[in-house]
């Protein structure tokens, strides 16, 4: 499995990629790392690496990078030769199986667009997140990549996000469509006429509308909604995750002489870390694509890479391709 690494994105560039791909070939023996970045400031980071390790890795050099106060519009003129550009690539030209970036999300869009084409019968991509749930975790989409979208496109998030739980969990998915209510006549005109598509798709486990305070709760496998929605969402959510984590880090070991208690709350921190669900994937085109987020630590940085190793697994874009394929000829 050969997966490549924008080594120059994200707020901790090669400081924060180069120390979570070690982890990930740790964690990972069948697994290979291309780094694409200034091979000055990744050397170092490699000095103390086992040569077991090494074999398993190596550096396509490039200076230039992708900031996030670059405009998507001109990466395709600008940047041919940045490490987001040329990993992507990698992926058009078969020598990986994905890439995994924590750079700019609207250049990484646009290069995703233009170099692997979307699937045939998908209008734009999706970028789905994980989140946490009482009973088992979910996935969100779209959440950033189309703030506004119409009814078809709503429907095909739908088909995108249950194939890649279905392959992920391994069980059918549920797929429900976030809305304000879940009266059949709340919601805008958009929302309305993609349930009444969903309803009729004999190829989802649509289960209706959800509202958000359900997101969490297991209720569906899938929840569905415009990008703009979804953005928002997943950035509260993370919010109040990171205000529960500092909470709960206040009555840790050397605050409470109870044990029981301290394990239980170590328990509870870990499982709601919000590094633990990152790794959004760019769903709908004819590659797999991984987004990081641009502030996240080491350890989700490598939980980044360990979401686009199962998506290689499970072969995410074809099962989708061959999905949409199949709801097309039905219809």
């Amino acid at each position: 499995m050969h997966i490549a690494i924008d080594a120059m994105g994200g707020d901790g560039c090669v400081d924060l990629t180069v120390p979570a791909s070690l982890q990930a070939l740790l964690k990972f023996p069948e697994l290979s790392l291309i780094l694409i970045g200034n091979e000055e400031q990744i050397a170092p980071l490699l000095a103390d690496t086992t040569a077991a390790v090494k074999e398993r890795l190596s550096v396509l050099h490039t200076a230039e990078q992708i900031s996030d106060e670059d405009k998507p519009g001109t990466v395709l003129r600008n940047a041919r030769q940045s490490s987001m550009y040329l990993a992507t690539e990698l992926v058009k030209r078969g020598e990986v199986q994905a890439m995994v970036s924590a750079g700019n999300t609207g250049a990484l869009l646009m290069i995703g667009r233009h170099l692997l084409k979307t699937i045939t019968g998908i209008q734009k991509p999706a970028i789905v997140a994980t989140i946490p749930g009482a009973t088992r975790q979910g996935y969100l989409l779209d959440v950033g990549a189309n703030p506004e979208c119409g009814a078809q496109q709503l429907f095909e998030f739908a088909v995108m996000g249950s194939v890649l739980a279905e392959s992920l969990n391994g069980t059918a998915a549920s797929v429900g469509l976030l809305n304000i209510g879940a009266e059949h006549y709340k919601g805008t005109e958009e929302v309305r006429l993609a349930s009444q598509q969903m309803k009729q798709c004999s190829a989802l486990n649509y289960i209706g509308f959800i509202e958000a305070n359900e997101l969490f709760e297991g209720v569906a496998d899938v929840a569905v909604c415009d990008g703009f929605v979804g953005n928002v969402t997943i950035k509260s959510s993370a919010g109040v995750a990171n205000v529960v984590n500092k909470f709960l880090a206040e009555q840790l070991p050397g605050t409470s002489s109870d044990t029981v208690a301290n394990d239980v709350l170590t328990r509870l921190a870990a499982q709601i870390n919000p590094q633990r669900f990152n790794g959004a994937s760019l769903l709908g085109l004819q590659g797999s694509i991984v987004k990081s987020h641009g502030n996240a630590t080491v350890e989700g940085f490598t939980y980044a890479i360990q979401q686009a190793v199962r998506e290689v697994e499970n072969a995410v874009p074809q099962l989708i391709a061959k999905k949409v394929a199949a709801i097309i000829e039905a219809n």
